[in-house]
C-alpha cells in the first residue's frame, strides 16, 4: 500500500512521500490569485472577492468541455420570463385558490406542470414529470385541511439510476401577513427565482444523459412550514432512495442588499455541521474525533466549491457553516432531518424592504417582492453554479460508503478502509487530508483501485477523507471516515 502524497489532485506523486513532518505550503498571494482569475475570464469584481482563505482547494475540479457547453445553454431571458410568469399569478399563497385558471397557487401549479412536461418531451423518455400531492391537516399556519402539490421532474440516470440528486425551489409565496391568502404576493425573489433555477436546469439537462438521476422540483407549503419539502423528503426516505445530495435555491434573485450595496458575483451556501439526524451517541463520537466540520453536508458544500467556484460560472461560492440564517429556515431542513446531505443557496445579502412585503407605493416608490427588483443575469449565474454541481455529481462516482479510520493500534501511521463502489467506469480512489485548523482539503494522495490505504501521517494530527475517481477523471464528494476499533 502506497504511502506517497501529493499536494494537488492532478500532479505527479512525490516519490519520497511527504511524511508526517510535512509542512503545508503557503497559499498563493491575493494579487497573483486575482490576476489569474481575471485572466481566466472571471469578472474583476468576482476576482477581487477572492481572499487568501478562498484560494482554490487542492481538491478543485476544472470544468470539462461537456460541462462548459451545458452551462452556456442556460438562458437569462428564459429565467426572467419564468419569474415574471410566476409573479403574474398575483399570489401563490398555499391557501389561495387552487382552481382559478389565472390567479392563485393552482394556476401557478398547472403552468409549472405544463412547462416541465414540455421540456420532458425532448428527453427521449428519460424525464418523467408528475404532480406529487397530499392533504395537509390543520396546523397553526394552515387552518383547514389543504392539498399541497409539488411538481417533480425526474431525469433518470443512464448508468447509476439508483443514485439521486435533487434541486428545488418553492413556488408558494406570501405577503406581510403570512395568513393573507388573497392579497397580492408576487414572490419574485422569494421564491420564483429559485423555481426558475430548477426549471431552467430541467430544460437544459432534459436532452442529456446523466449517469445518475437528477430530480428538479417546485414545491409548495414552504412559507406555511416547509410542508411540501417535508412530504417529498419523506417519500424518498420511505422508498429507501440513495439520495446523495439536495440543494434548495431560496431567495436567489438579487445581489443587492438593503443598503444598496451589490455583490453580483457571490452566492451563499448554508450547510450544517453535526447532522440533525444523528443520535446523541453518534454526535458525541463525531465531536470526540473533531468531525463537527465534516458532515456529509459540509463535504457536499466543499464539492460545490470544487466544481463551481471558477470561470465557467463566474461566481464565488461563499460557504457559510450554519444550517440556515437566524430566524429563518428553508426546504433543505426536512432532508437534513431525514439524514440526507442538503444545503441552501441564497443571495449574498437580502433586501428585507422587498421581501414578505405587501405591494404598495410609498413616496412614489413601489415596494414588494416584484420582478423589477431581481437581477436576472445574477440568477442565471446562480443557475450555472447549481448546474455545475449537479451535473458533476451525476457524472462522477458516488460518495464512497463505509469509510473508516482504523484505531485499534497505537501507531503514527493511519490506515483507512472503505467499500468499493459499483460504477462500471470506476478507476480508483484518492485519500485527502488537511490540518485540523484548515477549512478546505489541502493534499491529495492517489490510492489506486483498492479498498484500503495507509498514510505515513498520524491520525491524531490531521483530518482524512476518501473520494472516488472515474476513468474520465471526475471525482466524487469526500467521505469522512468514522473511527473503527
Amino acid at each position: 500500500m502506497s504511502q506517497q502524497t501529493s499536494g494537488n489532485a492532478g500532479g505527479p506523486i512525490n516519490p519520497r512521500g511527504t511524511g508526517r513532518r510535512t509542512v503545508l505550503s503557503a497559499a498563493a498571494g491575493t494579487a497573483a490569485l486575482g490576476a489569474a482569475l481575471t485572466g481566466a475570464g472571471i469578472p474583476p469584481a468576482a476576482a477581487a472577492a477572492r481572499t487568501p482563505d478562498r484560494d482554490t482547494p487542492a481538491t478543485a475540479q476544472p470544468p470539462t468541455r461537456e460541462l462548459r457547453a451545458l452551462l452556456r445553454e442556460i438562458d437569462r431571458d428564459r429565467i426572467e420570463a419564468t419569474v415574471r410568469k410566476l409573479a403574474s399569478f398575483g399570489t401563490r399563497h398555499t391557501l389561495s385558490s387552487q382552481d382559478d385558471p389565472e390567479r392563485g397557487i393552482g394556476a401557478a401549479r398547472d403552468w409549472i406542470l405544463a412547462e416541465l412536461k414540455r421540456y420532458a418531451a425532448g428527453s427521449g423518455g428519460r424525464m418523467a414529470v408528475e404532480p406529487q400531492s397530499y392533504v395537509q391537516q390543520p396546523v397553526p399556519r394552515i387552518p383547514v385541511a389543504t392539498r399541497i402539490t409539488n411538481i417533480v421532474a425526474t431525469l433518470r440516470g443512464s448508468a447509476a439510476p439508483e443514485r439521486v440528486y435533487v434541486v428545488s425551489g418553492h413556488y408558494d409565496s406570501r405577503a406581510t401577513d403570512v395568513m393573507d391568502a388573497t392579497g397580492d404576493a408576487p414572490g419574485a425573489d422569494d421564491d420564483a427565482s429559485g423555481v426558475a433555477v430548477a426549471m431552467e436546469l430541467a430544460r437544459v439537462m432534459a436532452t442529456r444523459r446523466p449517469a445518475a438521476t437528477i430530480v428538479f422540483a417546485a414545491v409548495a407549503g414552504e412559507e406555511q412550514g416547509l410542508f411540501g419539502a417535508a412530504h417529498m423528503a419523506q417519500t424518498f426516505k420511505t422508498a429507501g432512495v440513495d439520495l446523495q445530495g439536495m440543494f434548495t435555491d431560496d431567495i436567489v434573485g438579487s445581489p443587492t442588499a438593503d443598503d444598496g450595496t451589490r455583490d453580483p458575483y457571490t452566492i451563499r451556501l448554508f450547510t450544517e455541521g453535526v447532522p440533525t439526524s444523528e443520535t446523541p451517541e453518534e454526535a458525541a463520537t463525531r465531536r470526540s474525533v473533531g468531525g463537527e466540520n465534516d458532515s456529509p453536508s459540509r463535504q457536499l458544500a466543499r464539492f460545490v466549491r470544487d466544481v463551481a467556484d471558477n470561470d465557467a460560472t463566474g461566481m464565488h461560492v461563499r460557504v457559510v457553516y450554519r444550517r440556515d440564517r437566524y430566524l429563518r429556515g428553508g426546504d433543505h431542513i426536512p432532508y437534513l432531518e431525514r439524514g440526507f446531505p442538503a444545503a441552501r443557496f441564497t443571495e449574498p445579502a437580502e433586501d428585507f424592504a422587498h421581501q414578505h412585503q405587501d405591494v404598495k407605493v410609498v413616496d412614489g416608490k413601489q415596494y414588494g417582492d416584484l420582478p423589477e427588483f431581481c437581477d436576472f443575469g445574477y440568477v442565471a449565474r446562480v443557475a450555472k453554479v447549481n448546474g455545475a454541481a449537479l451535473w458533476t455529481l451525476a457524472q462522477a462516482p458516488g460518495t464512497p460508503k463505509g469509510a473508516k479510520i482504523l484505531t485499534s493500534a497505537l501507531t503514527n501511521a493511519t490506515e483507512l478502509v472503505w467499500q468499493r463502489g459499483g460504477e462500471a467506469d470506476l478507476a480508483g480512489y484518492e485519500v485527502v487530508w488537511r490540518e485540523t485548523t484548515a477549512p478546505e482539503w489541502t493534499h491529495v494522495i492517489r490510492a489506486g483501485d483498492t479498498t484500503s490505504h495507509t498514510v505515513d501521517l498520524s491520525k491524531d494530527n490531521v483530518f482524512f477523507g476518501v473520494r472516488a475517481v472515474n476513468r474520465a477523471g471526475l471525482r466524487s464528494p469526500v467521505a469522512f471516515p468514522a473511527p473503527q476499533r
